[in-house]
């Protein structure tokens, strides 16, 4: 399991890069996201959202945005920059506290690859018990390389594993135009799931 509070003690955040290389394909999902959803499209959890680097678009296109991540420096920073409307709390992944309520939306943009398979275990459950009827889960992790092996990696078997249930709306590689070597090998993919609609 990757200790991300050690990145943030000595101010490295290679991961916040990602959101600024991929911004047009991030938003286009996200307000495809949006879409489905309706107006407003109702309340979203930002799984492991560190800084909060993708709290001001949902915000814009009218989510009720909710980010937890385990590091309080995180955390306490996302509440400094983050917009007006979003919340932001000290949570661990692996076991969400239910007081956070539920949710229509949850994203999880590289928190779930860094768990140990107990975590991602928990991570999923926790989830599940969160999520509304039709509810959808978008995930982008990358893939496991021998020289990243610290920042942990899934193959798209861990994720339909783990979110038992779950049915997968779609797998699609992510973009790695920007991010460089080694980065540019991890193969990261985008994920779509969706929790059962009410009978």
């Amino acid at each position: 399991m990757v200790d991300y509070r050690w990145f943030y003690r000595l101010g490295l955040r290679p991961w916040e890069r990602y959101p600024q290389v991929a911004a047009r394909g991030i938003d286009e999902r996200l307000g495809r996201e949006s879409d489905e959803h309706g107006t407003p499209p109702g309340r979203v959890l930002d799984v492991g959202c560190g800084r909060g680097v993708y709290a001001p678009g949902l915000v814009r296109q009218g989510w009720d945005y909710v980010g937890v991540d385990v590091v309080p420096r995180a955390v306490e920073q996302a509440g400094r920059r983050g917009p007006d409307g979003a919340t932001f709390r000290v949570a661990d992944a692996t076991d969400l506290p239910a007081d956070l309520g539920t949710f229509d939306l949850f994203l999880d943009v590289g928190c779930f690859q860094g768990l140990a398979e107990e975590g991602r275990r928990g991570e999923a459950a926790s989830i599940t018990r969160l999520a509304r009827p039709g509810a959808t889960l978008l995930m982008m992790q990358f893939q496991p390389v021998r020289i990243l092996w610290f920042a942990g990696g899934v193959s798209p078997e861990d994720v339909t594993t783990a979110f038992a249930g779950w049915r997968v709306l779609d797998v699609e590689p992510a973009t790695t135009a920007g991010l460089g070597w080694p980065m540019s090998r991890t193969s990261p993919t985008w994920y779509r799931l969706e929790w059962p609609r009410a009978a």
